[in-house]
């Protein structure tokens, strides 16, 4: 498909009806004047070069063909399974689905392969193949187009042979195997590879077109702008416009390649934390011709002053970089939270690691943020660290002791929830500490303390049992506790113990040998 070509075509009369509505008609008679039209030339130019219809269908295209090319490899080797099966069947009625089934297939990759070949309007699909496209189809060494059609022809043959002919040794069966697994795959990867440096090599012409035009718009807006300073503010509308459009077909291109990666989670993340400085640079860049143009023309018109006013443009300056900034700690949140909960993840440890207890109590923390900040205390609960200053790297199951961090903590929330009307009526802010610190050279203590409701004596005697919860019905299964103390004693050697008294709060003190010969 050939790159977008169109001619300048500047026509004041049709720029009038397209200029956006902010205007009030009686300001079109200014706007004919020759002094401004020789001012908006370039914007004018720039708008009459960008085809967006044509730009999205392009793509659109682009993606059904690596789509549909890319499909026929699947349906090669679903059709070499379903020949398999039809000879293993044991059932009639089993081997005429399987046969129906092993049509079907055939018949859609013998649609696909004619659509990319010749055209098909319904699969969204052009027809028109490339000089190495051409030769990858009929010319040595893949000859695929011969390939494509002898396979099909093969599994009819398979599909329809009578049942005395059903064997694994059948002619037929032989073909589509190797075929499916050797050359016709090897003919196919190559397809694909090449539809897609293709279109990837046509969408980067595209761009780099629109970028060229665009930057050629930008030094004739410059060589021209002495000659109509008077009309800044026009030109300062026409500007955002052209700049929304633009800014319309990234977003448009933006939401076509996250839909084409949406089941890879880290793609859109990184693509939104690789753009954030632009995006940040960008503001930065119209903000400071904004100020450029207040410095010009101070006085603005009655207009202009009235938009700047009800949309508070002071506060959308500051704001906006401010919401930047939010969106990169955004962004750098989600990276951590995936990270610390890949490592929560490791449940099954079947060896001890070398860990930084400080890691992965930081790591229960991004876990937990949002119970911090949204709970039934109504406030934020505080999390105070104290970490010593000394090495806290230790032999560990870190999955199964971050299981044990995360109860723990978990339940020093709860606990704090409890007392929320509490803290409301005395002012005390609810807190959760977090100590670590070394005994005897070779063990580390970790101390998770709350200034929560606490628990009676009665209620400690039965803290660690199996099933026992004061939790209501659905909330708790009364396990965390109990499973925590088997981490803690059995796999790590151990202690877990638990100080608490009435509205006095919880303390638990994990104990843990720094290096020891583990189960």
């Amino acid at each position: 498909m050939p790159l977008l070509q169109p001619q300048i075509s500047i026509d004041s009369g049709t720029f009038i009806n397209q200029v956006p509505q902010a205007f009030e008609p009686s300001d079109f008679s200014k706007l004919r004047s020759p002094k401004v039209l020789l001012f908006l030339l370039p914007v004018i130019a720039l708008i009459s070069y960008f085809d967006w219809d044509r730009i999205a269908i392009t793509r659109k295209i682009n993606a059904a063909v690596i789509n549909i090319s890319g499909r026929q490899r699947m349906l090669s080797q679903r059709a070499a399974l379903y020949g398999l099966q039809l000879v293993c069947a044991c059932d009639t009625d089993g081997q005429i689905s399987l046969r129906k089934e092993l049509i079907d297939v055939l018949n859609l990759m013998e649609k696909s392969h004619n659509a990319l070949l010749k055209g098909d309007a319904e699969m969204q699909l052009p027809g028109n193949c490339s000089p190495k496209l051409y030769t990858i189809y009929y010319e040595a060494p893949f000859y695929l187009d011969h390939q494509i059609r002898n396979f099909i022809q093969a599994g009819r043959n398979l599909a329809y042979a009578p049942q005395t002919e059903l064997s694994q040794n059948n002619s037929h069966l032989k073909q589509l195997i190797s075929a499916s697994s050797h050359s016709l795959l090897q003919a196919l990867d190559i397809a694909v590879s090449q539809y897609q440096r293709e279109k990837e090599e046509q969408e980067l012409a595209i761009d780099c077109y629109q970028a060229e035009l665009y930057e050629k718009s930008q030094t004739a807006t410059a060589v021209t702008q002495a000659k109509a300073q008077e009309l800044g503010h026009t030109l300062n509308q026409l500007k955002k416009a052209k700049m929304q459009l633009i800014q319309a077909e990234k977003m448009s291109d933006l939401g076509q390649l996250v839909a084409g990666v949406a089941h890879e989670i880290n793609n859109p993340l990184n693509f939104i934390s690789g753009n954030l400085g632009y995006a940040q640079r960008y503001a930065m860049d119209i903000l400071n011709i904004l100020k450029l143009y207040q410095s010009a023309f101070p006085q603005a018109t009655p207009d202009i002053q009235e938009a700047i006013e009800e949309i508070e443009l002071d506060f959308v300056c500051e704001d906006l970089l401010q919401i930047l900034n939010s969106m990169e700690s955004g962004t750098q949140r989600i990276q951590d939270i995936v990270l610390s909960l890949r490592n929560f993840s490791r449940l099954d440890d079947t060896q001890t690691q070398q860990v930084d207890i400080r890691e992965l109590l930081d790591n229960t923390f991004r876990i937990l943020r949002y119970r911090l900040k949204h709970n039934q205390c109504d406030r934020e609960i505080k999390i105070v660290t104290e970490y010593r200053s000394f090495s806290q790297v230790i032999d560990c199951y870190p999955g199964q002791l971050s299981q044990v961090f995360m109860n723990l903590m978990g339940n020093a929330i709860d606990a704090l929830e409890m007392k929320g009307k509490i803290f409301q009526s005395i002012r005390e802010k609810p807190t959760i500490w977090v100590r670590t610190e070394i005994e005897k050279e070779n063990t580390i203590l970790i101390r998770i303390l709350d200034n929560g409701i606490g628990m009676s004596e009665e209620t400690k005697a039965q803290l660690f049992q199996p099933f026992f919860t004061t939790k209501s019905l659905g909330k708790g299964t009364g396990l965390g506790l109990s499973i925590s103390q088997q981490i803690i004693v059995e796999r790590h050697r151990g202690s877990l113990d638990c100080h608490s008294q009435l509205q006095q709060g919880t303390e638990f003190i994990v104990k843990i040998p720094v290096q020891r010969s583990l189960q």
